[in-house]
C-alpha cells in the first residue's frame, strides 16, 4: 500500500480542478471491477478510496452540467433582451411618428380655427356697424322730429362756462377753475338728456380728465415761504474775520543748575515781559471783515435773489427759479455764520424751496369747445330752415 492509500483525504484536493470527464467515461469507470485476490484485511481501505474516487466524478458532472445549463438559461435571456430591445425601439419610433402627426394636425386645426375666427369676427365688426349706423340715423331722426326744444338755452350756458374755463386754463393758469367750470358745463348738457350729444360728452369727459392729472402746484404758498426769508435776511449774523489758528508755544522753564544762571536769567526776563506786550505768529491767509456798505449790499441782493425767485413762481420760468436758491444758498453760506442755528435753518429752507417744481405742460385746447360749437351750430341751422320755409310759403 502507498500513501495515497494510507491518506485518503488528501486526494479530494489533488482532484479540485480535475479534467472534463464525459459520460462514457463515467460509463467505463463505474463498471464494476475484475476480480482479484485481495488480502482481507487490506478490502475495506480500497473500497473506501474507490468510493471517494466516484464522489469526485459524480460532483464533476454535476458541476459541469449546472455550466451547461446555466450557460443556455443566459444565452436565452440575451436572445429574449434582444427581441426585447427591438420592440421597444419600434415602439420609440412609433411613438415619435404619432407625435409628429398629432403636432401637425393640431397645427392645421389651430389655422382652421383662427381663420374661422377672423371671418366670424369680421362679420360681427360689419354688423356692429351698421346697427351703430342705423342707431345714428334714428337718433337724427329723433331730433328732426322733436324741431325747438324750449332747453336749448342749456347749450348757451354749457358754451359759456367752457369759454370761461379755457380763459381761466391759458390767461390765467388756475386749473382748479377751469375744472370746476367743465363739471358745471357738463352737468347742464346732462340735464338735456338728449342721446345726439353723446359724443360732446365724451369729449368733456376727456377734456376734464386731462385737467385733473395735471399737478397741482401751491404758488402762493412758495411765495408766502420766500417771503418770510426775504423778512429773516435782516437778522441773520454775520461772519466774524477768519484768522489762522496760533502756533503752540511752550513757556520757558527755569533750571535748578547755578551754571546755567544766563539762561535762567533770560527765561525770567521773557517771562516778565510777556506780561506787557505778547507777540504770536500765525501762518495763512487771514479773511478780512466786511465794512458796513458791504454788508448791506450783501443783504439787499439776498432779499433781491429771492424776489427774482417770487417773480420766477408766478411766471413759471424753473431755470430762473433754481439758480436764484441756489446763489442765495452760496451767499449765505460764505458770508454768514454758518454755526449760528437761524442760518443754517435759512439755508436749510433755501435747499428745500430749491428742490420745488414749478413749471406744469398745460393742454394746447380743449376738445369740447370745437365739438360745442358744432352742434350750436348745427342746431341754429335746423331751426333756421323751417322758418324759411314757412315764409316763401
Amino acid at each position: 500500500m502507498t500513501s495515497k492509500n494510507n491518506n485518503p483525504h488528501i486526494e479530494p484536493e489533488k482532484a479540485a480542478t480535475p479534467p472534463l470527464v464525459t459520460e462514457k467515461d463515467a460509463t467505463d469507470n463505474l463498471e464494476p471491477p475484475k476480480s482479484y485476490v485481495q488480502d482481507p484485511t487490506s478490502q475495506p481501505e480500497e473500497k473506501s478510496d474507490k468510493r471517494a474516487k466516484r464522489s469526485i466524478k459524480l460532483s464533476v458532472i454535476a458541476i459541469s452540467l449546472s455550466i451547461i445549463f446555466s450557460g443556455g438559461i443566459a444565452y436565452q435571456m440575451q436572445q429574449k433582451d434582444a427581441f426585447y430591445q427591438a420592440k421597444i425601439n419600434a415602439l420609440q419610433t412609433q411613438l415619435t411618428q404619432t407625435q409628429s402627426q398629432l403636432a401637425a394636425e393640431i397645427n392645421q386645426i389651430k389655422q382652421e380655427t383662427q381663420t374661422k375666427a377672423d371671418q366670424l369676427t369680421h362679420k360681427t365688426d360689419v354688423a356692429l356697424n351698421q346697427q351703430q349706423k342705423s342707431i345714428d340715423s334714428l337718433q337724427l331722426a329723433i331730433a328732426d322730429i322733436k324741431g325747438r326744444r324750449p332747453n336749448d338755452w342749456l347749450l348757451a350756458e354749457a358754451d359759456y362756462l367752457v369759454k370761461l374755463a379755457g380763459r381761466k386754463l391759458f390767461l390765467e393758469h388756475d386749473i382748479v377753475s377751469a375744472t370746476k367750470l367743465m363739471e358745471s358745463a357738463d352737468q347742464r348738457i346732462a340735464a338735456l338728456n338728449d342721446p345726439s350729444l353723446v359724443p360732446l360728452r365724451k369729449a368733456m369727459a376727456r377734456d376734464i380728465t386731462q385737467l385733473k392729472i395735471i399737478p397741482l402746484i401751491d404758488r402762493e404758498g412758495l411765495v408766502l415761504r420766500l417771503t418770510t426769508l426775504q423778512q429773516q435776511v435782516d437778522t441773520l449774523p454775520l461772519a466774524n474775520a477768519m484768522l489762522p489758528e496760533t502756533q503752540q508755544q511752550s513757556a520757558p522753564q527755569v533750571s535748578e543748575n547755578i551754571n546755567d544762571w544766563q539762561n535762567n536769567l533770560v527765561n525770567s526776563l521773557k517771562d516778565f515781559s510777556e506780561n506787557f506786550i505778547t507777540f504770536r505768529t500765525r501762518e495763512g491767509n487771514a479773511i478780512p471783515l466786511l465794512s458796513p456798505e458791504q454788508h448791506f449790499y450783501l443783504k439787499e441782493n439776498l432779499k433781491a435773489k429771492l424776489e427774482t425767485a417770487i417773480k420766477a413762481v408766478y411766471a413759471e420760468q424753473q431755470e430762473i427759479y433754481t439758480t436764484a436758491l441756489s446763489t442765495a444758498d452760496k451767499w449765505s453760506a460764505s458770508f454768514f455764520n454758518s454755526d449760528d442755528q437761524s442760518v443754517q435753518q435759512f439755508s436749510h429752507a433755501l435747499l428745500q424751496l430749491s428742490k420745488q417744481n414749478i413749471q406744469v405742460q398745460y393742454p394746447v385746447k380743449l376738445e369740447t369747445q370745437h365739438e360745442l360749437a358744432d352742434v350750436i351750430t348745427e342746431r341754429l341751422r335746423r331751426e333756421v330752415s323751417p322758418m324759411s320755409v314757412t315764409e316763401d310759403k
